[in-house]
């Protein structure tokens, strides 16, 4: 398990790293591996022992090693926190992987882990790309489909899970309606980035159990109203304002992921219904 997590943590960085490249570029339409990264005050492209994942950040000191200019934290924060969260995934779901008996559930187990690390990574480029210009794009978003899909499917098969397999189907089908109504309805508080997303997430809610999608898809409109309200209150923004939902949705999710049985138990315990 030790190798299994110093191996993701490295991958993590790694990804990190390419994901401050995605982030930076898909909103723009740019690509995302040519021309390949520059300084972007002085043009200097950025050589390889200067684009060590968070290493070259220290040791150049946040400069540009051509001009001097500042490097924005925000680059080894994405280069952390993808590690921190790949290896949050890992210790989530690699015992299942170390546990398997058999060559095909020791695939299936594998699957399933690098799903939920593809989950990861695009969490958290969503996030961000949301937060920066309130858009999600088709060109993750879409993607994520025969991704997930391959991946968690193949799985199934391999383990003969067609439950799980048939609750992840219901699980994108329900959260797509549910949120194709809601933007129908009301579409300046709900868009179409959102709907596209919310299929994606359902396939992993659904996968996980019906407590982790009801936990996961209330959370988000109960962290995504509370931020609201908040904000309202602060009089940072009005009532008209655009808050970025795909956030909440992601976050919603992945406390659907991590906590949905409990939390689901904890619930029906309270009213008497377990």
């Amino acid at each position: 398990m030790a190798l299994l997590l110093a191996v993701i943590a490295v991958l993590g960085a790694a990804i990190g790293s390419f994901l401050n490249v995605v982030v930076h570029r898909v909103p723009a339409g740019e690509s995302v591996v040519h021309p390949p990264s520059a300084c972007p005050t002085c043009g200097m492209g950025i050589r390889w022992f200067d684009n060590i994942p968070l290493v070259s950040w220290l040791f150049l000191r946040a400069r540009c090693r051509g001009c001097g200019s500042r490097i924005s934290s925000r680059y080894p924060l994405v280069e952390l926190g993808t590690l921190l969260a790949f290896v949050t995934v890992t210790l989530f779901f690699g015992p299942g992987v170390l546990a398997t008996d058999t060559a095909p559930a020791l695939i299936a187990a594998l699957l399933v882990l690098i799903a939920h690390l593809y989950f990861a990574a695009i969490s958290i480029a969503l996030t961000l790309i949301d937060l920066d210009t309130h858009r999600l794009p088709n060109v993750i978003v879409l993607p994520s489909y025969p991704v997930a899909i391959i991946l968690l499917g193949a799985a199934a098969l391999l383990t003969a899970d067609l439950e799980s397999a048939a609750r992840s189907a219901a699980g994108a089908g329900i959260l797509f309606a549910i949120y194709l109504v809601l933007a129908l309805v009301s579409p300046r508080g709900m868009g179409m980035g959102d709907v596209k997303l919310a299929g994606v997430v359902g396939i992993y809610l659904g996968w996980a159990g019906w407590s982790a999608l009801a936990v996961g898809a209330f959370a988000a409109f109960l962290l995504g109203g509370v931020l609201g309200l908040v904000l309202i209150m602060a009089k940072r923004v009005h009532r008209q304002s655009g808050i970025p939902f795909g956030p909440w949705m992601l976050v919603g999710a992945w406390l659907g992921l991590a906590w949905g049985e409990p939390i689901a138990a904890g619930y029906l315990a309270v009213f008497g219904l377990s």
